[in-house]
């Protein structure tokens, strides 16, 4: 069994017509594809219609759409106030709100309305398929396509296979997919699918330094933004996608992976959720927001009134990128201990405690600086508890002069860079591991569903794989928490020299 959905006459319905269905029928359309769209709400069908065909031609104002295409797709677009319509329907798609029963009554519906080889799929982003489908004849026909909103500016699809979905539906909806032009990659049936699993791991690392006192949670967005290249932070993007959707989707994928450490929720982030501080849309979360939706950031960057320090004392091997700086603002770079210089030390996994005890350092005059990101935009520095301030500020007042802006965090195991970095890198290498998709497709579908800088995989790579896996042992060694046991797909390539992309 087949279906070629490059047939000119393919017909394809859209269950909802809320923001979701509005965009997957927009593109439907826009592919070239005759679109059925059903609304439960009576006229809602047709407000979706009008609102579309609105966009397009709001498009061609803008000159990014032609009179003709918005002309063709308009004419794709057919409503119906009656579910039979959707009989001669090549490929069924469902984008109502996130019920189970809801969901499994529509199914139900839906296949004694179509015909035996039409496709039901689901744009669920949190339901199994398989609990979607458990109650139909043929379960073999029924796959998600989880859209991200807005459907037409986000390119990404997850075509979620279940444990019963037969291979040819697969291929047609990826097919599919690309024909709406969007870029489809393949998934399997779990708690999350790829993207909201994946994304948890940026959301629970930031909030497990938060819940430890190391850095607050402006320092940590700063941090991934400026040194780590990611658009937002942790808690910015959580207060961006509201906490009320975010933590319920972390406590869910905690549950379905039998409470596994490394998708731990944290109690700060329910406590948001219980006092109704959604984020963005409450005027409230993690930070607080005017009514125009400004945020009010309280900063993260380290200031002082100390002078640059004119020596430093290099411990070790001390990265370059480091010692540039220093250099940079005409300080001396120095391997002897003057017996009153400030240290500095660029470990990679450790805190500035483990760091000093290890190689017999003054810890009171011992700064670590994290050598990882770019470094050159901003510099996290920690010190050990007791510390002396002045050593500390007198090297952020030197790094400050080369022009960088700097972090001062409590002493933290990884600093922040390293800790989120390489948690991402670990659950993007076990979700290829356990065979939730491949490498390829799990890189994919991060950069374009979650804008990260790079995908996960890849960016165990740039930050070397052996380096990772290092980072991740060391974080175990010294927290003896489960959550940074390293995944075995990241250990073997470590161990063999070989990329985090390498497939089995």
């Amino acid at each position: 069994m087949s279906l070629d959905v490059s047939r000119p006459d393919l017909v394809v319905g859209v269950v909802g017509t809320g923001a979701m269905g509005r965009g997957i029928a927009q593109v439907t359309a826009q592919g070239g594809m005759r679109t059925i769209m059903y609304d439960a709400v009576p006229e809602g069908a047709a407000a979706a219609r009008n609102a579309i065909v609105a966009t397009l031609k709001g498009l061609v104002g803008k000159g990014r759409l032609t009179a003709e295409a918005c002309e063709a797709a308009t004419q794709n677009l057919v409503v119906s106030d009656d579910l039979a319509a959707l009989s001669g329907c090549h490929v069924v798609i469902e984008a109502v709100f996130e019920d189970l029963s809801v969901k499994q009554k529509l199914f139900a519906e839906l296949e004694r309305v179509v015909g035996e080889t039409t496709i039901i799929a689901s744009n669920t982003s949190s339901i199994r398929i398989a609990s979607i489908a458990r109650t139909l004849k043929r379960r073999d026909r029924v796959c998600g396509m989880h859209y991200f909103n807005p459907v037409p500016l986000m390119k990404l699809v997850e075509v979620i296979r279940a444990a019963e979905t037969a291979p040819w539906v697969v291929e047609a909806m990826v097919a599919l997919g690309k024909r709406q032009t969007r870029v489809p990659v393949v998934v399997g049936d779990t708690p999350g699918f790829l993207v909201n699993l994946g994304g948890t791991a940026i959301g629970t690392e930031g909030l497990r330094i938060y819940t430890e006192g190391r850095a607050t949670p402006s320092q940590i967005d700063a941090v991934m933004r400026d040194a780590g290249g990611f658009r937002m932070g942790p808690f910015e993007l959580m207060d961006l996608t509201g906490i009320d959707v975010n933590f319920p989707a972390r406590r869910i994928i905690y549950e379905g992976f039998f409470h596994d450490r490394r998708m731990t929720p944290s109690p700060y982030h329910e406590s948001l959720f219980h006092a109704g501080k959604f984020g963005r849309k409450s005027g409230g979360g993690w930070y607080a927001y005017d009514e125009q939706g400004n945020k009010a950031d309280p900063g993260a960057d380290h200031s002082s009134t100390a002078e640059p320090a004119a020596t430093v004392v290099a411990a070790g091997e001390v990265s370059d990128k480091v010692a540039a700086l220093f250099m940079a603002a005409g300080a001396k770079v120095v391997a002897h201990d003057d017996g009153h210089s400030p240290i500095v030390v660029t470990p990679l996994g450790d805190d500035c405690t483990t760091a000093c005890v290890a190689a017999g350092l003054d810890f009171r005059r011992t700064v670590a600086i994290d050598p990882t990101g770019a470094i050159e935009r901003r510099a996290t520095l920690m010190m050990a508890p007791g510390g002396d301030t002045a050593a500390r500020d007198t090297v952020s007042a030197a790094l400050v002069k080369a022009g960088t802006k700097v972090t001062a965090i409590k002493d933290s195991p990884g600093f922040v860079l390293q800790r989120m970095r390489a948690m991402i890198a670990n659950l993007g290498c076990e979700m290829a591991q356990i065979g939730i998709a491949s490498p390829a497709d799990v890189d994919t579908a991060m950069t374009l569903g979650l804008n990260y800088p790079q995908g996960p995989l890849a960016m165990a790579d740039a930050m070397g794989v052996k380096e990772t896996h290092a980072i991740l042992e060391r974080l175990q060694a010294i927290t003896g928490d489960d959550r940074y046991r390293p995944s075995q797909w990241l250990r073997r390539r470590a161990m063999l020299g070989l990329s985090a992309t390498t497939p089995e």
